[in-house]
Formats: C-alpha cells, structure tokens, sequence
C-alpha cells in the first residue's frame, strides 16, 4: 500500500545520497586496486608489451592511448544477443549530448509512444511497426519506458572507472517529477570488467491518484579472453503506480468554460482512487563460450618489422677485451658476427594472433515476476463483472517463472578466406510456471500452470567485409505447449559509396512469425476480469521492411509492410448504464470490462517514414514524417500521419561550450486510439458499440536550452508552452500534463 507522502520523500532524498556515496566509494576502490595492480606490475611492463606483440593487440587495447596520463579517458560499449550470447557493437546511449532535453520523456524522443500523461506509465508506440513484439510477462511491455530489458543493456569496457550520476526534475512537491541515475563501470584488467546501474523514478502526477513509483538496480560482469568468454547479468525492477481511470469529463480540458469555475489540473475529478498496479520483475542471466582454433602468424609491413643492428651496435655488446682481440683477427671477428646475427635472428618471434573456429555456448536465463492489482475504493459501479471478493479490499495477484537452458555450437566467420559466413546450431529448454486465483464453491484459492517447451534452431550470418552484412535465425518449436511455432527472423545492410555525390547504406528487415498466442491471452482471472481462452488460433505475421540512408544529405527513407492473420488483441466492453444515452463517451456512463478478441481473417499495415535534417550555418532543422494505413481501423487504429520536427541553433562559446536552443513539435493526426484498461494495465481497443472518443489533431510544443561543457550535460525546457483550448490528450480521458517546467543534469567522473 502506498506510504504517506513525506515518507516518500525522505526515501527519496536517501536513496539519492546513498546511490552518490556508493558510486564515490567503488570509483575510489577500484582506482586505488588498479594503482596498486600498476605498482605491483610496473618491472613486467616490459614482458607484458612483449606478449602483446606476440599476440597482435585485441579489440580492447588496440583503442587505448599509451601516453602517460593522470587519468586516461575512453569507453567501449556493447550488447550481447539474449540467446546465444553474440556481442554486437553499440554506442553509449548514457552520454549523448544532442537533444539530451528530451531523454526523459515518456513519449519518446520523437513524441511516438501514447502514455497516460505521468512520466514512467504504461506506454504504447503509435507506430505499428515500431512496436516491440509480444512477451509472456504482460505486465511489464507498456513499462517499457524505464524498464530495459537486456538486449539494450551496455557492457563497458573503460580506461579508467567511470561514474555517470544524472538527476531530472520538474514541478514542485505537490505534483512534479524526479529522477535520479547512477552508473559505475570499471575494468579489472584489460579484458575483464564489471559495474552497476540504479534508476530511481517518482512521478507525483499533475492528476489525482496518478503516481509513479519505480526502482530498478543492475550488476553485471563480464571476461572477453580469447578462448573462454563470459557476461553475468543481473536486474531487478519494483515497478509501482497509481490508477485513476482517467478523468470523468474530457470537457474539463477540451471546454473549461462550460463549468462555472476553473479547474487546475488537480482539482479536476477521476474515475478511481485508492487503486494501484504493482510489478515486481528479477532477472538473473549468465552467459559463457569457450572458442576452439588455432594461432596463425600476423602478417606485419616490411616498413614495420625490427630491422638487424649494424655490426658495430652487435660489437658494442662485447666485452672491451673480446673488441681488441677480434679487431685484430677479421676472420674470428666475422664468426662472432655471424653468430650474433643468427642469435637475433632466432629472436624474433613473429606476432601471432588466436584465431578462433568453433565455439561451444551455453546460456541461462532466469525470469521472475509478481503482478498485483490492489484496490481500497472501486465505486461499485465502474466494472461490468465481479467474480470474488468485495470492491473495498481488492488484491488480485499473479506470478511468473520462466527459465531457459540454451545450448548451442557455432561455427566462426573469417577463421579462412572460404570461411565467409558463420553459422550457429543450438537447442533450447524453456520452463514457464504461471499462477492464478481460482474460485471453486466460493473457495478462492491458487491454480498452478507448467508448460514446457523444447525448441532448435540456427543463425547463419556475416558480420565481416566491406560490402554485405546479414543475419537469419529461424527456431522451431518440437515439443511442449507451442509445438508447432515456428519464427524466421532476417536483416541484411548494403554500403555502397556514391563516390563524390554521396555514401548510401541500404537496411532490410524482414520475418515470419507463427505463434500461440501468450499465456496471459489464453488464461487470466481476477476480480474484474475473467478469461479461459482454450481456442485461440495461432497468429501468423509476415513483414518485410528496407530504409534507405544517404550520409552526407542526411535524408533517411523508411518503407515497410505488415501482414497479420488471427490478429490477438485487448478489447474494451462498454455497457451502457440506466438513463445514459449511447452517444455518449463520458467514462461515468458505462460499466467497464475487457476482453480477448482475435480477428478472423487478415489485416494488413502500411508504412512510410522519411526523415530528413537540413543545416544552415548554426541553425539546425530536423523532421520526420509517417505515414501508416490499417486495412482495418476497428481492430487496429493507427493515426494516419505522425509528425516530429525540431528547430534549433546549435554553436559553440570559446569553443568548450556547446549550446543547442530551440524548440520541437509533435503531431498526429485524430484516431480512435486504444483506451486503458486499469484492470491489467494494458492498452485495449475501443468498444465500437457506441460512442468512440478520438484523440490526435493537436501539436504539442516544447522550448528548451541544451548545454555541454566538458563531462557536464544540463538542460531547461518549457514543455507544453501551448496549452489551452484543445483536444490535448495523449490517450482517450488521459489529459496531456499542463505548462511545465523542467530541468537536467549528467556529469560523467573519470577516477
């Protein structure tokens, strides 16, 4: 249940103190270890240069500046796929500068995600084929915004331990937002490291019963040797927010003036009080390979081999005496010299580099969570159904386990000139246990559900070369609850150079998809809410997605196409109370459920996205437009066009500091867009058997100032500067946040 309010607060200021103290502290353990591991080291820098050459440098140290430095800086970041454990480069996301005034920002960087208007609540991306796909743990996709999962998380290695802290604020006590991260990564040695991550998140609400708590903490390590690899990953989220049901009259923002006095934003009445979503997410991940190949000779530029010494600098090492007598017997003096030169000869090892073939892979992957609805004051009247217990004490709970044991062995790229591509087997056990509350004879009690899955699969890609690059990974499902799935997932990228006019990249994405619909669709019993889908049909989605980028245009092109047979949605179910009329869409007049459909038959997505970013001097104009059509709008509602566009001056003062001024825009056009639905925290189809609201037709227009200074980022930005009259909702009833204030800050600290 929550806490009061200064209780809230003093947390707050604790876990901010605590999370600065616990990154000053490891950043000074971790400094004074590599001091002393320097110390201890510094008559073998020699011997360790040595075995360097010898095995021709690596990925890690090849970057590294070698010139004494108090505190040496630089970072390399990456990613490794969940499954196989595959490292893929990536760029620190952690310290971008450009447009920094909008990282926390719920609806995107771009203004793409639909959210109930507090920062960190429940999210959906109105661009269809930018939606991420559906997961067995529900309850956590729509979380998406401070929820990352692991195939974003970076893997740091660093020069020196690094410490990143940011804060963002806005409002005041009453209403307003905080958020404070910490970030710690630090190197045990040159190809071994480890860190941490802690985000904490409390979003007041400018609307009543709207706050968002939330708190996530990350651990992770990792060894990249040549022959054993290996990346520990642990996550843990508390994810926990108020529900209001939306406001009761959207004529409180669209026609303030119909009322005879004014409202602020936390005088206007709700739907629900006392009603809260809990999410509580572990995730314990482990990943290891072990490479078998062989060590080849590195083949290394004339220009660059040891050249032989003169025959003086040979007779120089001798001692005086032995110099007198060979300056006298030239014939012992050209034995010796032969000899020496025969000795250095034979000490010249060639660098050698490792060359992996195979690996052998295994990867566990462990995944709680525990969902609760919880609620004190649900007017009797608000839900449709109610299958147990007593509106004034609701607390609906589920849990879920999934664990996965993938083995796999792989073929390496590049290991010979034939060796053109690499191709990976593995096989994968997937263990799920999910539980409900049941009622049988007025009992309530819990219902255990297993399902096991027993998949195989491949990747063959290619991730060397100039020219093509390629993925394909196909898995099919053998035996278990989804035997029968199938997924085949591909993308190529083309670089080609236009020579003097341009360089153009050219990406395709494309799959098949042929999968059960998801646990929670199938089953999911609350008090609200009660489902047993045993006849669901697999969906069968078909994609086929390319953009086209020119670098020195900066015009980016994206066109893609989506087919989906059996479509699975949420869809709400209106009905209409005593003495209200069915054209109305005030959230007071109807009793509210939802329910699992699934379309019969096929529906098919369009989309086109040009982006394009013009550059005048210091003024900077950046914007992108889509275009998307649903064959079917009552089933899948998408806005037609969506808009970003974003005017600036960027320039330097005495050329340290790096100011970005302007102001962006979002915009889409009017739609039926999804409602909420509190119950299971989901965003669901509106009931077309009566009256629909649309939303959409508004711009949304922020102003803000975006500096950089060496390792400090700061912004200040006015969002929503045009608020008044007007249908300003980000989703139906969820009224977009008034004129606010907000402030930034993230300092990077190298010890």
């Amino acid at each position: 249940m929550p806490e009061p309010r200064s209780i809230l607060a003093s947390c707050q200021q604790r876990l901010m103190a605590l999370c600065i103290m616990l990154c000053v502290c490891l950043s000074a353990t971790a400094q004074a270890n590599l001091r002393m591991a320097d110390n201890s080291n510094s008559n073998s820098r020699n011997s360790r240069g040595s075995e360097k050459q010898k095995r021709g440098g690596d990925r890690f140290s090849a970057e590294r500046d070698t010139t004494e430095k108090d505190i040496p800086i630089g970072q390399f970041q990456w990613v490794v796929e969940p499954r196989l454990g595959t490292v893929v480069d990536a760029e620190n996301n952690d310290t971008v500068v450009h447009n920094f005034q909008s990282y926390n920002l719920t609806e995107g960087y771009d203004g793409q995600y639909s959210f109930l208007g507090n920062v960190g609540s429940p999210r959906l991306n109105r661009i269809f084929l930018n939606r991420e796909p559906a997961e067995n743990f529900l309850f956590i996709q729509p979380l998406s915004f401070f929820r990352d999962g692991l195939k974003n998380f970076r893997f740091t290695n660093t020069l020196s331990p690094i410490t990143n802290l940011a804060y963002h604020k806005c409002g005041n006590s009453e209403n307003g937002e905080d958020r404070v991260r910490a970030y710690f990564a630090t190197n045990i040695n040159r190809i071994s490291g480890l860190g941490f991550k802690l985000d904490y998140l409390y979003g007041r609400g400018y609307y009543n019963s709207s706050a968002n708590s939330q708190f996530g903490g990350t651990v992770y390590g990792y060894y990249r040797g040549e022959r054993y690899n290996l990346h520990a990953y642990v996550n843990i989220n508390h994810l926990y927010m108020a529900e209001n049901g939306g406001i009761e009259d959207d004529r409180y923002i669209e026609d303030p003036q119909s009322f005879q006095q004014r409202y602020s934003s936390k005088d206007i009445p709700v739907n629900l009080t006392e009603t809260w979503n809990r999410t509580h997410e572990q995730n314990f991940y482990l990943t290891h390979r072990y490479n078998v190949g062989f060590e080849r000779e590195i083949e290394v530029p004339d220009s660059l081999k040891p050249k032989m010494p003169q025959d003086q600098e040979f007779l120089m090492q001798l001692k005086d005496s032995v110099r007198t007598v060979l300056a006298a017997d030239s014939t012992a003096r050209a034995l010796v010299l032969d000899s020496l030169r025969n000795d250095w000869q034979s000490q010249q090892i060639p660098p050698m580099e490792f060359v992996p073939v195979s690996s052998f892979i295994h990867t566990f992957d462990l995944r709680r969570m525990n969902h609760n609805y919880l609620s004190r004051g649900t007017p009797d009247d608000f839900y449709t159904n109610h299958y147990y217990g007593s509106w004034s004490d609701v607390h609906d709970d589920t849990r879920a386990m999934s664990l996965r044991n993938t083995i796999g062995v792989a073929l390496r790229e590049g290991f010979n000139k034939w060796a053109q591509m690499g191709i990976s087997l593995y096989a994968s056990h997937l263990l799920r246990t999910y539980t409900l509350p049941q009622v049988t004879d007025s009992v309530l009690w819990e219902k255990k559900y297993i399902e096991n899955d027993f998949t195989v699969g491949g990747v063959i890609n290619r991730t060397q070369g100039k020219l093509i690059h390629y993925n394909v990974d196909s898995e099919l499902w053998l035996a278990g609850e989804n035997v029968g799935d199938f997924t085949v997932d591909g993308d190529a990228n083309l670089d080609l150079n236009l020579g003097k006019l341009d360089t153009m990249q050219v990406v395709l994405n494309a799959y098949i998809h042929h999968q059960k619909p998801g646990f929670y669709l199938r089953h999911y019993h609350s008090q609200a809410t009660w489902w047993d889908n045993t006849n669901l049909d697999r969906e069968l989605r078909t994609r086929i997605m390319g953009t086209l980028s020119l670098q020195r245009t900066k015009t980016r092109l994206t066109v893609g196409a989506e087919n989906v047979t059996n479509y699975t949605y949420f869809g709400i179910q209106n009905s209409l109370k005593a003495n209200a009329v069915a054209t109305s869409t005030l959230p007071t007049d109807y009793t509210h459920a939802v329910a699992v459909r699934q379309h019969n038959g096929s529906i098919q997505v369009f989309s086109a996205t040009l982006a394009q970013d013009f550059k005048f001097g210091p003024v900077h104009w950046d914007s992108q437009a889509t275009y998307q059509k649903s064959s079917d709008e009552k089933v899948l509602p998408l806005p037609q066009v969506t808009l970003y566009t974003n005017l600036y001056l960027l320039f330097r003062i005495a050329r340290v500091l790096r100011v970005q001024i302007g102001g962006d825009m979002r915009y889409f056009t009017s739609y039926y867009a999804p409602d909420y639905a509190p119950s299971i925290g989901q965003f669901a189809t509106q009931d077309a058997t009566f009256a629909r609201m649309k939303i959409g037709n508004y711009p949304i227009i922020n102003v803000y100032a975006n500096l950089h200074l060496k390792h400090c980022r700061l912004y200040a930005s006015v969002n929503h500067v045009n608020e008044g009259n007007g249908h300003s909702f980000w989703a139906p009833h969820y009224p977009i946040n008034p004129f606010t204030i907000h402030f930034g800050l993230s300092w990077n600290f190298f010890n």
